[in-house]
């Protein structure tokens, strides 16, 4: 399997509850470094542009909403498979689906609030990893 970098967002119901120690270990542990991270705060114009793709979804401007009413963790994740592992390692989107011992089976409070985002293709990877982060802040 080829080396990859994706995206990873710690959400703001895991930053609020000091949880990114915890999920950032359960990425190494599986065997991904983190290769850029910062703590940020998403306006809702911010949110909006990320999650354009959903811009239709009913569940867009709650989502948005969520997104930019505390801190994240944006990071950058890197290692074999990365985009399938760190999506192994999260867990299903819906807590009560998401198999034992992942980041959501843990750690997310709903749905909604499900602790952390990741990207789920190359494509999207890459297009992400730049809305957040600058060639020069890559430091793998």
């Amino acid at each position: 399997m080829a080396i990859e970098r994706t995206l990873s967002i710690i959400k703001p119901d895991a930053t609020r509850r000091n949880l990114t120690g915890k999920i950032n270990a359960k990425f190494e542990e599986a065997g991904l470094r983190i290769v850029a991270q910062k703590r940020i705060k998403l306006s809702m114009e911010q949110a909006g542009k990320f999650y354009e793709v959903h811009k239709e979804r009913p569940f867009y401007g709650e989502l948005c909403e969520f997104m930019a009413s505390e801190p994240v963790v944006v990071q950058v994740l890197e290692g074999e498979g990365a985009i399938l592992k760190n999506r192994e390692v999260m867990g299903a989107t819906n807590p009560a689906d998401a198999a034992p011992g992942t980041i959501r089976a843990e750690f997310a409070e709903s749905v909604g609030e499900n602790s952390v985002h990741g990207s789920d293709a190359p494509e999207t990877a890459a297009q992400e990893i730049a809305y957040f982060f600058s060639g020069l802040e890559l430091v793998g």
